[in-house]
């Protein structure tokens, strides 16, 4: 039987591995994934890893679950793929009918791609060609927030506020205005509401000055994830919607990351009851199942593509745009929080696991601590050079797959995750935590 070191040494050799120094992997292979149910990876040698992180933020019910494979099961006997262009299938039509429904008010058309970066390209694209078919050919740049993270290909790069990604690509890209986080800065989560009028105070101030040469603003709603999951009010994005709609700017939201509840909500956007011009959708759409992203746009925006000349439309695509398999996992992923009122549940479950991470909170070493839904996160004070590394290493060690974000541990699990393995969860970090 192969064993997990085979199939790493063979992985180390064939693979290069996203988001990592592949060097790294000579004192440290990569884990071999065998099989997964529920919260849980198994490796070929038999060892068990609980997803505490929901296999980069896409795992919403879980590893295998047999409701997800009866749909695509299905599926496979029907349809697998074929172009949307000049064709449609039933599970797309679907789909998008079932996000519009679910999305804020008048978001009522969806353009779909296979990834997040994908679905941040085409609301850039969408929004710049928008306003040069309205006459505004002027308004060329973006606003962006300190911190924020939108995706790796150059136009998403380009918007993205991570030096980590950006530096090695700076030549490539174009320069866009950063404006503050409403998050406040790490150790200083007292001054929560004066981070959120010091941000507002500058983006009134810049859309005032610089709303001719401004496309659009991109945020990620409540929760910057990359920044180390910096959480900030939802009246920031209240007043957002105001100043940028009374200034003729678009708002892009993206929920690749907080959709699909994992802020308390469906989408984050929904506590601050506004419509966004634009809402980008991936990771959790099919589950953590197949690629899939989607842009859901308004009828201000569709209408402006809708005309007679070709050059007018917008000529975007992807070869596996709306795929059958995709979507048809999507819609399951939709049945299952329609049929196990899931938001509501995870309103209960998320009360619990903030009580049962209040030892983490009380911890002398931990600072920061916080939670928005279903994402708990906190730093731990005076972390060394290589601390997410070794943090990470020290975790698998007790079967649980974390990785930080600096100095920052975040919880990010399936939704399915019982009480028990939560508090196993809670109680293996703290001792990793302690032996720091």
């Amino acid at each position: 039987m192969t064993s997990d070191g085979d199939w790493a040494l063979r992985s180390r050799n064939a693979v290069w591995h996203p988001c990592t120094q592949m060097k790294q992997h000579e004192q440290a292979p990569p884990i071999a994934i065998a099989r997964a149910a529920g919260a849980w990876l198994y490796d070929y040698d038999g060892r068990r890893y609980l997803d505490a992180v929901g296999s980069w933020w896409v795992n919403l019910f879980g590893h295998a679950n047999p409701r997800i494979n009866a749909a695509l099961t299905a599926q496979l006997a029907e349809l697998e793929h074929v172009m949307l262009a000049g064709f449609t299938h039933r599970p797309v039509v679907e789909l998008s009918e079932r996000l519009s429904a679910l999305a804020p008010a008048g978001l009522s058309h969806a353009f779909y791609a296979s990834d997040g970066a994908s679905a941040t390209e085409i609301a850039l694209k969408m929004s710049f060609h928008y306003w040069k078919q309205q006459g505004a050919a002027g308004k060329t740049h973006y606003a962006r927030l300190a911190g924020g993270y939108h995706g790796e290909t150059v136009g998403a790069l380009a918007v993205t506020d991570v030096a980590l990604f950006r530096d090695a690509y700076a030549p490539l890209l174009r320069a866009h205005p950063v404006l503050p986080s409403p998050a406040a800065r790490a150790g200083h989560r007292d001054d929560a509401e004066g981070a959120v009028d010091a941000a507002l105070a500058a983006l009134e101030a810049f859309l005032a000055q610089h709303h001719a040469s401004t496309a659009a603003l991109i945020v990620e709603p409540l929760v910057q994830g990359a920044a180390g999951m910096a959480m900030y009010a939802p009246r920031y994005l209240v007043r957002a919607r105001e100043l940028t709609a009374g200034h003729g700017v678009h708002l892009i939201a993206d929920e690749i990351m907080t959709g699909f509840g994992r802020t308390g909500s469906f989408f984050a956007c929904e506590q601050a009851a506004i419509t966004p011009d634009f809402l980008c959708l991936s990771k959790g759409i099919t589950g953590g199942y197949l690629p899939l992203s989607c842009v859901l746009a308004t009828d201000d925006v569709y209408r402006a593509f809708y005309a007679d000349e070709l050059a007018q439309g917008f000529l975007h695509s992807h070869s596996y745009t709306g795929n059958a398999l995709a979507c048809r996992a999507a819609l399951a992923v939709l049945d299952i929080f329609r049929d196990d009122d899931v938001i509501a549940a995870n309103r209960d479950k998320a009360l619990r696991w903030g009580r049962m991470a209040q030892p983490i909170a009380a911890h002398p070493r931990v600072r920061n601590f916080r939670q928005c839904g279903m994402i708990i996160a906190f730093d731990v004070e005076a972390a060394e050079a290589g601390f997410a590394r070794s943090f990470a290493a020290e975790a698998l060690a007790r079967e649980l797959v974390l990785r930080p974000i600096g100095n920052t541990v975040y919880f990010m699990p399936p939704y399915v995750v019982s009480d028990a393995d939560f508090a196993l969860l809670v109680e293996r970090t703290l001792g990793i935590i302690d032996r720091r």
